[in-house]
């Protein structure tokens, strides 16, 4: 009897440890501030940035020039290439998400779903349209693990795909795990994507993390990270007139994002320009 139930209560806790580690958000270490990271091996990282906006750090582990940017505005730092820290956090949790049990498998575009937090796996590729509810039950600290291609190759799609947080659901709490690579279109996704290739994400917002182990591209997206970043603060707004001389800030942000960052008046002698009266 005693021997019963020593096993009962084995089995018990093991099971019990399982579903709290597979409901916990894996650790991603130095890798946690990027909103977007291409993590390729051997150097080879690539980020390419066109017409968006990004809020948080972007790293790669190629080269400087590895970062390429038309008409982006990065909020973060950009730190290319990344430190072996960084690395080792992005593969850890990789990893460690790779081997979490599933809950549940699910098939279909997920349309009109409403999931509440667990562990829910794809045996392979998932092709995602239509609004997605993530419902936190009234927990802000609920985690949803999303795993694409249990079998070993899987990438994830999204087309016009929308994910919604609600009851306390928070975004940086979800966490897509693909095979291999993932292709976003016009979507309003939510959730960390650590990917085992390429990250394409075209139009639409972006709530969350875009890790990769290939190159990552955006074109024209609203991106946003979990925090933690690297703090680079606002310019200062100021009322600069002629002579004013130097006052510490950039008059209206007007030069913001340039390499010297600022448009502060250099020479003369601060004065006071005073308001003339305009028009009635």
């Amino acid at each position: 009897m005693n021997a019963c139930l020593k096993y009962f209560s084995a089995c018990l806790l093991a099971l019990l440890s399982q579903a709290a580690f597979a409901q916990s958000a894996p650790a991603l270490g130095a890798a946690s501030s990027f909103a977007i990271l291409s993590a390729a091996p051997g150097g080879g990282g690539a980020v390419t940035c066109t017409d968006s906006a990004i809020t948080g750090d972007v790293g790669s582990t190629g080269l400087p020039a590895s970062v390429v940017q038309t008409g982006c505005a990065i909020s973060g730092a950009i730190i290319a290439p990344v430190s072996a820290q960084v690395l080792t956090g992005f593969n850890g949790a990789y990893d460690a998400l790779a081997a979490v049990s599933c809950d549940q498998t699910l098939t279909g575009t997920l349309a009109g779903v409403t999931l509440t937090p667990g562990v829910y796996c794809f045996d392979a590729a998932a092709a995602l349209t239509g609004t997605l509810t993530l419902d936190g039950q009234g927990d802000a600290n609920a985690v949803w693990i999303f795993k694409i291609g249990t079998g070993g190759t899987g990438a994830l799609t999204g087309t016009n795909f929308s994910v919604v947080m609600a009851n306390g659901a928070q975004p940086c709490n979800v966490y897509w795990w693909v095979a291999e690579a993932a292709t976003l279109t016009t979507s309003d996704f939510k959730g960390t994507i650590l990917a085992g290739a390429a990250i394409t994400v075209t139009g639409g917002t972006f709530a969350g993390r875009t890790l990769a182990k290939a190159a990552v591209t955006l074109t024209g997206v609203a991106a946003t990270g979990c925090g933690g970043g690297t703090f680079n603060p606002p310019q200062q707004r100021c009322n600069q007139g002629v002579g004013n001389g130097p006052e510490g800030c950039d008059p209206g942000n007007s030069n913001q994002g340039n390499p010297f960052r600022s448009n502060d008046e250099l020479g003369g002698t601060p004065g006071n320009p005073g308001r003339k009266g305009g028009n009635k």
